[in-house]
């Protein structure tokens, strides 16, 4: 079973309201109609004016819309969400005409009404940029309590199962950290277990990589790897998380349990991780791109992780089933 397929079992198992801001893409549409019959929400909103939204389903060749639809621009929510962002960024310089030009943007409005809980969930990019989402993320929700700095992950969906057994692997961060210190690898590990328990309900098993295991190389570059990975153990063993972990560790370390044995005795991974955790953007995002092109597998990002709540951003190359498995993961992120 493909891993959006079994992320679509855990979506059915609650109910969500999802919000799509870019309601003048047939993509969307298209996506949201499909989410609702395969029935992996409650709810899709979709933003947009009526002619938008009607552009866009009769190029979908839409003729019964399954999902709700809203004229932001029309709503009667815009002036009070202007209202608050310019309450929330005044003291920034904001000025409530720049507070209601930036509501003017449906990603805005959009990520404001999951800020309201009227929506479990964005997903959005398919037509706006990553800036534009990265944006309206910390400006209306922010991050999640215990974490200071947003990531991404990367749900790598392995056509060969991994030496351990593991079908599914995540990489983090690939998407949105160009050089995270320790601190921020920490958050990072913390934001990417959380994503993992969310996807799949089981114990994340999480590895700091490293082109060293276990001090077997000495290097400047290998500090802030180290360091993370001890305080990481001990947040993990001081709140008593339901995560294992290790670190730092070369990529077959963590990964096969054979050379585990041999590099890594004793360690509580012993070659079966099955969350990632890069140094930095260039080796993550690096390594998904090679592990998807080489090896074929599906490579589903990047998710958005260590928000309040959950905005996924898209590929502007997108296709619907690429939105609808966002939308997917998205839900599943929203169980806490």
């Amino acid at each position: 079973m493909a891993a959006i397929e079994k992320f679509a079992e855990r979506a059915r198992s609650v109910a969500r309201t999802i919000v799509l801001p870019e309601g003048q893409d047939a993509r969307v549409v298209a996506a949201a109609n499909k989410a609702i019959a395969e029935k992996v929400v409650k709810k899709i909103i979709v933003l947009g004016s009526e002619a938008e939204i009607s552009a866009a389903c009769a190029k979908a060749g839409i003729a019964e819309r399954a999902f709700e639809c809203l004229d932001y621009v029309n709503s009667p929510l815009m002036r009070q969400y202007a209202d608050e962002m310019y309450e929330m960024r005044k003291a920034k310089g904001c000025t409530p005409e720049k507070a209601a030009a930036m509501l003017s943007s449906r990603i805005y409005f959009g990520a404001m009404m999951c800020r309201h809980g009227l929506a479990d969930g964005l997903v959005a990019g398919s037509i706006a940029s990553t800036a534009d989402m990265l944006r309206a993320a910390f400006h209306c929700i922010g991050t999640a309590p215990g974490i200071k700095s947003a990531s991404s992950t990367f749900v790598m969906d392995l056509a060969t199962p991994s030496p351990a057994g593991d079908d599914v692997l995540l990489f983090a961060d690939c998407g949105v950290n160009p050089n995270p210190d320790a601190d921020q690898l920490v958050d990072i590990a913390m934001a990417t277990s959380g994503t993992y328990r969310a996807l799949f309900g089981k114990t994340p098993k999480v590895a700091f990589l490293s082109f060293s295991t276990k001090g077997s190389a000495s290097n400047d570059i290998l500090v802030k790897i180290t360091e993370a990975a001890d305080k990481f153990a001990r947040r993990v063993a001081e709140e008593k998380l339901d995560i294992v972990c290790d670190g730092e560790l070369q990529a077959d370390a963590a990964l096969v349990p054979a050379v585990a044995a041999q590099k890594a005795p004793g360690s509580p991974l012993a070659g079966g991780a099955n969350v990632l955790i890069f140094p930095d953007l260039n080796a993550g995002n690096i390594a998904y791109k090679l592990v998807q092109r080489l090896a074929h597998a599906d490579a589903y990002g990047p998710v958005l992780q260590g928000l309040a709540k959950p905005l996924n951003d898209l590929s502007r190359g997108c296709s619907a089933d690429d939105i609808y498995g966002e939308i997917v993961i998205t839900v599943c992120q929203s169980i806490r």
